[in-house]
């Protein structure tokens, strides 16, 4: 039985795998009281989710917690494809990407990446609260009533402006909210594992094709040194869910690897299926639906996890500004505006690759038994045709130019980044980056060109006004940019010599509007919308 409502949160977040962790902490960054709870007893210590993408390490940076993870994580810089008795290697991550500081995939395990940022957490005076369930949601158009049941039974009411559902496939709030989530299962029965493994090179990652289906092997690290993915042969009856001895782990990668690999002390193995669904809507009312709560797919691209978490990166942000008010309603709008198409694209993507990796029409099985492993690495060889597989894989390419927040002000430049792209990244004469320049909390005003062409009181009183929520930065040239660096930093803005230009830089560090010229007209006009008067 349920009582009165017993306390206020401005956000709840249901759900503490690495996109509520990162919700969390988006939110604690701007001061908004949230409240974290989670139906698991603890953090999960296997490692699941297993690569994190260039554009996901850039958007944790502002939480401090990017560089713990690339000093804990591994990076693997060869996929070695193994066919039959042939082998070819392909270099994956020599590309050379300027405009981002972790030009590769990081491998690191889910444990370590929920550990991280739980002790960002804490840090900041955020509790993970385990063992609450949150089991009724009742909605209006201005907050929530959410019912928790706590591990001993005792029910509690807690009224928030927000709720945010981080809580998975089987997510509660998506199913109290009312949200459809549509799609489908894959046929196939998969077996995850980490575990020490003998007869393959260490450090790189190692796919196995074969006319019944392909197994992978990842560097781990921890909790063990590999992780092994493996698709069951169409004629093997074990469900998902059964039991995974070694024995049966040792026999399917025989049949994968024709007797190569020495599989031993596994820390932790499971059998599943895979799905692609998607939720009908990212929102209604107070809730709001992110990571595998709003979409769930094929590991294909190591999209899953990454995606969740720049859900959170967006909507924190926005949900933190929506508190007050004279905020705009279409900010919240926004996300599912910016989001949604995101998520749909990823399906499509992780649909497609695995489709090519599992199917079993006799074409399919010759192009990817014979054909791929003797033509892939000339293909891949240019370092551009990488590049450009690679940039859109680790989500560098991901812009929300159609979004309302994104806006081309009068004369914007005719190259460089547009409005609702993400901001490149420029090496800076301190060791720092335009990155790193921006990642403070709030907005970022970019003023490009000679100082003295800018309405000096202008600019004062405007960052003035806006104290806390908007920074302004003057990139002129050399000024405050490493020797020779400072043409270049403009040239990747679209800025010519002696010409100005204004970028600003929303939190999520996607540029919200742009113009030529210094007259701030059009960027006042953005400010008052979306920041308030």
């Amino acid at each position: 039985m349920t009582g009165a409502v017993g306390s206020e949160v401005e956000v709840l977040v249901v759900g503490a795998g690495p996109t509520g962790l990162t919700m969390a902490g988006q939110l604690a960054r701007y001061g908004v009281r949230v409240r974290l709870v989670d139906r698991a007893l603890d953090r999960v210590h296997e490692s699941r989710a297993l690569a994190i993408q260039p554009r996901t390490l850039e958007v944790l940076a502002g939480l401090g917690v990017t560089d713990e993870m690339v000093a804990a994580g591994n990076r693997a810089v060869r996929l070695t494809l193994h066919a039959g008795r042939r082998q070819r290697s392909v270099p994956l991550f020599d590309l050379g990407l300027s405009d981002t500081a972790y030009p590769y995939l990081l491998f690191l395990s889910q444990a370590e990446t929920e550990r991280l940022l739980g002790e960002h957490l804490a840090a900041v005076g955020v509790t993970v609260e385990r063992g609450v369930e949150l089991v009724g949601l009742e909605r209006t158009d201005r907050a929530a009533v959410a019912t928790l049941r706590d591990r001993d039974g005792r029910v509690r009411r807690v009224s928030a402006r927000y709720v945010v559902g981080c809580d998975g496939a089987h997510s509660a709030v998506r199913q109290f909210a009312g949200i459809g989530f549509e799609g489908g299962a894959y046929p196939q029965t998969f077996v995850l594992a980490d575990l020490e493994v003998d007869g393959v090179q260490p450090g790189a990652a190692h796919a196995f094709l074969s006319g019944r289906g392909m197994l992978f092997l990842f560097p781990l690290g921890r909790p063990a040194t590999w992780r092994l993915l493996a698709m069951r042969p169409a004629d093997d009856p074990t469900p998902p869910g059964a039991p995974v001895h070694l024995a049966g782990v040792q026999a399917l990668a025989d049949t994968y690897a024709g007797g190569a690999l020495r599989l031993h002390d596994p820390v932790w193995a499971t059998n599943f299926r895979l799905h692609h669904r998607a939720a009908t809507a990212y929102r209604a009312g107070p809730a709001f639906l992110a990571g595998d709560a709003a979409h769930i797919h094929s590991p294909a691209g190591a999209q899953g996890m990454n995606t969740g978490i720049q859900d959170a990166v967006n909507l924190g942000w926005k949900l933190a500004r929506a508190l007050h008010a004279d905020a705009d309603p279409a900010l919240l709008d926004s996300y599912q505006a910016e989001r949604a198409p995101v998520g749909r694209m990823v399906l499509r993507f992780s649909d497609r690759a695995f489709t090519v990796a599992t199917a079993t029409n006799p074409l399919v099985r010759f192009a990817r038994t014979r054909i791929a492993p003797a033509l892939l690495p000339a293909v891949l060889a240019p370092r551009f045709v990488r590049a450009a597989a690679f940039r859109t894989v680790a989500q560098l390419a991901i812009r929300y130019r159609r979004s309302p927040l994104s806006t081309e002000g009068s004369h914007a430049p005719r190259t460089g980044p547009r409005a609702g792209d993400r901001l490149p990244d420029v090496p800076l004469a301190d060791g720092g980056s335009l990155h790193r320049l921006t990642a403070a909390p709030g907005w970022h005003l970019l003023l490009c060109g000679p100082p003295q062409g800018w309405p000096a009181r202008e600019i004062a009183d405007l960052t003035r006004r806006r104290r806390g929520q908007l920074t302004a930065h003057q990139l002129a040239g050399l000024d405050g940019v490493a020797p020779g660096a400072g043409a270049e930093v403009l040239r990747r803005l679209g800025v010519g010599p002696g010409a100005h230009a204004s970028y600003l830089v929303r939190p999520d560090g996607h540029i919200g509007y742009r113009a030529g010229g210094t007259d701030l007209t059009g960027l006042r006009a953005y400010l008052v919308r979306w920041l308030g008067a």
